[in-house]
């Protein structure tokens, strides 16, 4: 059966025409690992396919997230259908917060994808609660100009789908994340069949995850992680156990927990998203885990250390995590010592290889076992190997293909895959986020539009685009610090008050060196230069008291110290220009 979606006042025949173009515009997800998100679009309609964050790295401070720019789909909104959901992973739907805030569409998605995706709206945005359209792995459904069916992958996330999408010009097949995966611990494997079956029909076009292009062979069983945990359990037998993962790797915790029943331990949830997920999991049904098993956070204290498993997150060092909290001393439940092993079951997001390290030597300082190395398999990856993505390519054998969800060198890769398995080069496209790749009939497709896109970041509550320059002055902020200037001037220039001078992560050698003073003494030779004027210039003053500071502070202790002169003009309306002036950089 077709369940079919349309636009509200649209025709049985929808407002598209023969002559219509094709078009599949990445908006994020290229030459970076997350903020996955994709656009197809044909006449008057767009489905889009999935919605991710991405985490910053240490060249934006302050930043929590980062997440697509969307303004193309604004500028467009009317054609917007809906957005398909491959799965539950952050860098899949994390940005879906923000996005729907400013694009209200129906969302598509698998049960426990939408279930998470709910959960975090309910947190995130309350307010927002969009239309949930549940689907099935071999489900078909018409939305607009498109025709699309979900097909089962193995993933380390339970529900993943792959989206194969029919359109008037042509089939173009998303395999979402994967990898072909023998024994999964739910039993649901990548479906051969399907794919195949696509493959038959014609495929026009393959978006398929290249994280994994660059490893050789093929991507072991998430199985594998039982015998770890199997030898793990039988060598620490005596010790209290604490366990970090990814929250959402369903199957992980379920292998955890089915350890820790052969061994007779109770285990323990930790952290709001561990905690949160498990819930919903259990209630579903991809998570199998017995009430008894079961030990609540505050009667941890109240089981011996031999019979307890604990799960938390901070397997990546984030600062408030429960494992971080644990290295740190300062976690309310859970003291650790010379009784407790840890592992950490997952591998490090590039970037943050500082914060796991700190938070490993923290745990080894107290006293704690570790166990955290890769050769001893603790950790095994969702994505494809190169002989599996060459597999889906001879599956599909697409008649054009563009290598998606990776970093460039990834793309590069995957695309050199493509060609050993006869892919002609010129029908492989290694595109950038914003690149429009078009298809019309009669023509070769090409790249040769490009519309806005790149990242917004969420700082807080707060979105705002990517712009260098603030965070140039981040930058400059913490690594050289900053040295404030106050002056109060009456309009004739002259001074109202003593010049005050303050500074912020400014160094010096000696803090007796007088460096601030002299600074005081060449702000107010630079205030004496001014008065007497009939109306003194703010923005001249401020321009000569940040160069005359610059040239003290340089020759007394070679710092580049960001001068922030702040002006006050007495005798200025509150609404003109120079009752108060802060000029930053």
């Amino acid at each position: 059966m077709v369940t079919k979606y349309r636009r509200r006042g649209a025709s049985s025949n929808g407002r598209t025409t023969k002559s219509a173009q094709l078009k599949f515009i990445p908006l994020g997800g290229l030459g970076e690992i997350g903020k996955n998100m994709y656009a197809l679009e044909y006449g008057d309609d767009i489905i889009v396919i999935d919605s991710g964050l991405m985490f910053p790295d240490q060249e934006l401070p302050g930043i929590d997230f980062i997440v697509p720019d969307i303004s193309y789909l604004e500028a467009n909104r009317e054609k917007v259908l809906g957005i398909l959901l491959t799965h539950g992973h952050e860098d899949h739907t994390g940005g879906l917060p923000f996005v729907l805030q400013r694009l209200n569409v129906p969302l598509y998605g698998t049960r426990l994808t939408l279930g998470l995706v709910g959960n975090k709206l309910r947190e995130d945005m309350p307010a927002i609660e969009p239309k949930m359209n549940e689907v099935k792995a071999g489900d078909v459904m018409e939305i607009g100009s498109f025709k699309v069916r979900f097909i089962a992958v193995s993933h380390s996330i339970p529900d993943g789908v792959a989206v194969s999408v029919e359109t008037p010009a042509g089939r173009v097949i998303h395999t979402g994340d994967f990898k072909l995966d023998s024994t999964p611990i739910d039993g649901r494997i990548t479906d051969y069949g399907a794919f195949a079956e696509e493959g038959d029909k014609g495929v026009l076009l393959l978006l398929s995850d290249s994280t994994n292009a660059e490893r050789n062979g093929f991507t072991p069983s998430e199985r594998l992680i039982g015998g770890t945990l199997e030898r793990l359990y039988r060598n620490y037998r005596t010790r209290r156990i604490i366990i970090s993962s990814f929250a959402s790797n369903v199957h992980r915790i379920q292998q955890v927990a089915d350890g820790a029943a052969r061994f007779n331990r109770k285990i323990a949830f930790m952290g709001r998203s561990m905690v949160r997920n498990v819930e919903l999991a259990r209630a579903l049904g991809y998570l199998r885990v017995d009430d008894k098993m079961i030990v609540p956070v505050e009667d941890i204290g109240k089981v011996s250390e031999n019979q307890l498993v604990v799960m938390t997150t901070g397997s990546q060092g984030e600062p408030f995590s429960g494992l971080v909290m644990m290295s740190r001393g300062e976690h309310r439940q859970i003291t650790l010592g010379d009784r407790d092993a840890v592992f950490l079951l997952a591998s490090i997001i590039p970037g943050n290889e500082k914060l796991v390290n700190n938070t490993i030597n923290r745990l080894f300082s107290i006293g704690c076992e570790v166990v955290y190395e890769a050769d001893k398999q603790t950790h095994v990856s969702g994505h494809a190997s190169s002989e599996e993505l060459k597999v889906m390519l001879n599956l599909v054998h697409p008649q054009y293909f563009v290598p998606i969800h990776g970093e460039y060198r990834h793309l590069v890769r995957h695309s050199q895959l493509a060609q050993d398995v006869g892919i002609p080069a010129r029908n492989i496209f290694v595109m950038t986020n914003g690149d429009v790749l078009t298809f019309q009939k009669g023509a070769r497709p090409h790249v040769r539009d490009h519309i806005q896109s790149g990242a917004v970041l969420i700082d807080g509550n707060v979105a705002g685009q990517l712009r260098s320059c603030v965070m140039k002055e981040r930058r400059e902020l913490a690594e050289d610090g900053i040295i404030v200037v106050s002056v109060a001037m009456g309009q004739n220039g002259a001074l109202l008050a003593p010049i005050v001078v303050e500074s912020r992560g400014f160094f010096v050698q000696d803090e007796d060196s007088g460096v601030l003073d002299e600074i005081r003494i060449a702000a107010e030779r630079v205030v004496k230069e001014f008065s007497g004027s009939r109306s003194v210039d703010p923005d001249a003053v401020s321009r000569a008291l940040k160069t005359r500071v610059r040239e003290v502070a340089r020759r007394r202790s070679a710092s580049y110290a960001v001068v922030l002169p702040l002006i006050s003009v007495a005798g200025g309306g509150r609404g003109e220009k120079n009752w108060l002036e802060k000029e930053f950089f």
